[in-house]
């Protein structure tokens, strides 16, 4: 397979892409931070070198002379006198120096530990349990963690309580976070602050297809309508039609177009709209004209058309993201984590473009997460650069997310569909993470009991806005 430049793809990347803990319908997947199990989404490692000012300023020396001072001395070194930093999170980060990579982490942290005079602890909290504990703790002025990884959703109340400090409070004194020579990124924006950073990675969160299914059935191929600019709502339910079939005249499909959860359809098909079920400002989304079209088109695929495959008869369970799995199913929007070693080759395009979208965001990005320094925390400058430091490993991937991307796909195609056009395009995503807010009752009402989109949304357009006011 070719190579790609890693530099051309160093953009402000998303994090890694993450299983929701946990089954049920109201599970769903998104993004997660580079040191997840290696079960999970495939990690990219980005190339970086430290970069340091050479402050240097002419003058004149004792003997009249004019002199450059170039800073050639060594930094004092920083003595932390044996301070235990910790860093929290749902999985054990701790490097086991079992493969070559996991060996250049082991042998990073030895270092850092050394320079700084330091105990780096990686602590391993339940993830039923997580939340809990860092709100409780962070109350408590004492947190449980120097830096903790946090999803987004999760995130708002701590926010609002003050419980997290924004980047701005610790990244002056040590770099420029944005920097492609350091090894963070900062996040985006939270309730109008940035507040977390993260390792640069890639996700591919998309329109996954059955490639060979495709070939056999003579249907136009999704790329190349993406490329001719015709992938669109109704491309896609016109190919969706085509897919559906019924070989042996039995009043049955034998193949369908498409399969996911609905919940998780209304959401990405939302994104590609410009609509959210929560407003970046914390309001109401789903009165929004545009998440109507959304829904109203999501209830006319799961109800109207016949071209979902509803696997285990519940069209909202999460269960369903598991469909495309068997091989009989066109097309699903899905997770690269979730959609690997399957046998037929799969390809990957953008969700398709909604009428009232402006193509910036193509899925709804439901568990993005990033690290965080809490409120309380002793020094945060200097956690935060002794955390970038141990980001600095070199790289064994010739571009950024090469050993995943590799693994997943056998076509050029769709590495570069994936890198150039999906990667970085998720929205964030936030209706899970606000107490009682009735998304998946919307749901439930119109496409299990199939209630009509404007009296649904009618009916908890006022209990949405309860659940929002209790985090103002």
């Amino acid at each position: 397979m070719k190579k790609v430049k890693a530099l051309t793809f160093l953009l402000a990347a998303t994090m890694l892409t993450l299983t929701a803990c946990g089954g049920g319908s109201n599970n769903s997947g998104g993004n997660v931070a580079n040191n997840q199990p290696a079960n999970d989404a495939p990690t990219g490692t980005a190339t970086g070198n430290d970069s340091a000012a050479n402050n240097a300023s002419s003058g004149n020396d004792a003997s009249g002379n004019n002199a450059a001072a170039t800073n050639d001395a060594a930094p004092a070194p920083i003595d932390l006198g044996g301070r235990e930093i910790h860093i929290s999170a749902w999985w054990d980060g701790t490097p086991k120096g079992d493969t070559a990579d996991s060996k250049k982490a082991l042998d990073k942290l030895h270092e850092v530990e050394k320079k700084y005079n330091v105990k780096i602890k990686y602590d391993n909290i339940p993830f039923d349990k997580y939340m809990d504990k860092f709100t409780t703790a962070a109350l408590s002025g004492t947190p449980m963690a120097d830096i903790s990884i946090l999803e987004f959703k999760r995130a708002l109340a701590p926010i609002k309580q003050g419980l997290i400090l924004p980047l701005s409070e610790y990244t002056q004194a040590t770099s420029d976070i944005n920097n492609e020579q350091e090894h963070t990124i900062k996040l985006p924006q939270l309730i109008g602050d940035e507040y977390f950073f993260g390792g640069k990675g890639v996700s591919t969160v998309g329109m996954f297809y059955n490639r060979n299914l495709f070939k056999k059935l003579g249907l136009p191929d999704p790329q190349e309508l993406y490329a001719n600019n015709q992938w669109t709502w109704d491309k896609f339910l016109e190919v969706a039609k085509q897919a559906t079939t019924d070989t042996n005249n039995d009043g049955k499909p034998d193949t369908w177009g498409f399969s996911d959860w609905a919940p998780g359809a209304a959401r990405d098909f939302g994104a590609t709209n410009g609509a959210l079920f929560v407003n970046d400002d914390l309001t109401v989304g789903f009165t929004d004209p545009k998440m109507i079209e959304t829904l109203e088109f999501i209830n006319r695929l799961y109800n109207k058309e016949n071209v979902v495959k509803v696997k285990k008869g519940d069209k909202n369970s999460w269960d369903e993201t598991s469909t495309f799995k068997d091989g009989d199913v066109a097309m699903s929007s899905n997770f690269d984590w979730n959609v690997g070693g399957l046998p037929f080759e799969i390809g990957v395009v953008p969700n398709p473009q909604g009428p009232s979208g402006d193509g910036n965001y193509t899925y709804a990005n439901t568990a993005q997460n990033g690290w965080v320094i809490p409120k309380g925390v002793k020094e945060p400058q200097m956690v935060y650069q002794i955390y970038e430091e141990l980001q600095d490993l070199p790289s064994t991937e010739e571009y950024l997310g090469q050993n995943g991307l590799e693994a997943l796909f056998k076509s050029q195609a769709d590495i570069d569909m994936a890198l150039e056009h999906i990667n970085n395009t998720g929205r964030i995503s936030l209706e899970e993470g606000v107490a009682d807010y009735p998304w998946f009752s919307i749901m439930d009402d119109i496409i299990k009991k199939n209630q009509s989109v404007s009296a649904t949304v009618q009916k908890y357009t006022a209990p949405a806005e309860a659940a929002l006011a209790k985090l103002k």
